[in-house]
């Protein structure tokens, strides 16, 4: 919380984020929350998914969603009018009747809609996570990591910042660090190897402490913990 507050006061001139951009860019604040504090507090049009919320829309749909497809059929159905009502009711309409059992389907104000009407062991399973394997360098000057930023047209997660993909190939030592992490539909296994010069036109060299400040890939930041960097 102390380095939250840090970040809002030198990065922010002392003002509270008030969009899903900016709050992502917070120490401790992943998409759910700052979704929610954005939609919420300051009206943004950005859809919430939680539990609850999850299982209202793959009810409503008649099939599993996971990862990103969650987030797009959440979108599909916000109001832009009342996006805060919209999320809250949607929280309380998975909270209170459309529960993990014996749902109130009777009660439901969506029944109508519903493509499983509370049983939606009849439909489709999701489909099995896909495999990848991949490796990013961990370049180390000065008391600074080399970072590079995502360009701002990606289809995920534009503008964020991250390590530098390592070359194919590339075994300049064995992998310093292993570790797992899973986006959208694809479950990674990761490998991060140490490199004295991964220098790319999108990336800079970042001082240590002013990391954590940057809208970090929630995988750029399990990296940088495990690696103790932040």
């Amino acid at each position: 919380m102390h380095r939250t507050a840090r970040a809002i006061v030198h990065d922010h001139a002392g003002e509270f984020p008030t969009n899903t951009h900016g709050l992502r860019g917070l120490d401790g604040i992943g998409r759910y929350t700052a979704t929610a504090i954005a939609s919420i507090c300051f009206g943004e049009a950005a859809a919430v998914v939680d539990g609850n919320v999850e299982r209202v829309l793959e009810r409503l749909n008649g099939r599993s969603l996971t990862g990103e497809k969650l987030w797009q059929a959440a979108t599909a159905l916000l109001s832009r009018q009342r996006p805060g009502d919209f999320n809250q009711a949607m929280m309380e309409l998975g909270a209170t009747i459309c529960t993990p059992r014996q749902p109130k389907c009777m009660a439901c104000p969506v029944f109508d809609f519903c493509a499983s009407r509370g049983e939606l062991e009849k439909f489709e399973k999701a489909k099995p996570q896909k495999k990848r394997e991949v490796a990013y360098a961990l370049a180390r000057r000065n008391g600074a990591i080399f970072m590079v930023q995502r360009p701002k047209h990606a289809s995920l997660m534009p503008g964020m910042w991250e390590l530098p993909e390592a070359a194919p190939g590339n075994d300049e030592t064995k992998p310093w660090l292993r570790l797992r992490h899973s986006i959208t539909e694809t479950d990674f296994v990761v490998r991060v190897v140490r490199s004295n010069a991964a220098q790319t036109a999108n990336g800079r060299w970042v001082q240590r402490e002013q990391i954590a400040r940057l809208p970090l890939t929630g995988l750029a930041r399990k990296i940088l913990k495990a690696a103790e960097v932040i």
